[in-house]
């Protein structure tokens, strides 16, 4: 499991909706600076699928996907999370916002995951990718 709070100087309706849509989620859904987003997709319903292409330097391309299971805007969002290079592995990804005096802390567990090592990756993954919604709100 990856557990990891952060907190955002931005309304609780701004950082829910910038985990829900696609525009947005295009300029910070990548793990690093220098990754880009070229490919966003969301049905924002329960049953409704979310698709992300992160897309690295070299042209590599991630493509992780899920269906969302809970949706209380702007306080809740759960939704299932998969990767191409790992289908079997059905993930869960819970986000938890709370506002308090302009500022909006997100708690995110993501549990299901497959082995330590892919563990490790989402971790490192998913600071980068909060690294990258914290400029996008700072900007």
């Amino acid at each position: 499991m990856v557990r990891i709070e952060r907190t955002y100087r931005a309304s609780i309706e701004h950082v829910f909706d910038a985990w829900t849509d696609p525009e947005v989620m295009r300029r910070w859904f990548h793990c690093e600076p220098d990754w880009d987003t070229p490919e966003a997709e969301v049905d924002l319903r329960v049953g409704g699928n979310v698709r992300v292409v992160m897309r690295k330097p070299d042209g590599t391309e991630i493509n992780a996907y899920g269906e969302y299971t809970l949706i209380d805007r702007p306080h809740r969002l759960e939704m299932t999370w998969t990767f191409d290079d790992d289908p079997a592995n059905q993930q869960l990804i819970e986000l938890t916002f709370s506002e308090s005096d302009g500022s909006t802390t997100v708690l995110m567990v993501n549990s299901g995951i497959s082995t330590n090592e892919r563990r490790d990756a989402q971790d490192r993954g998913w600071h980068g990718c909060l690294d990258e919604l914290e400029r996008l709100m700072a900007g």
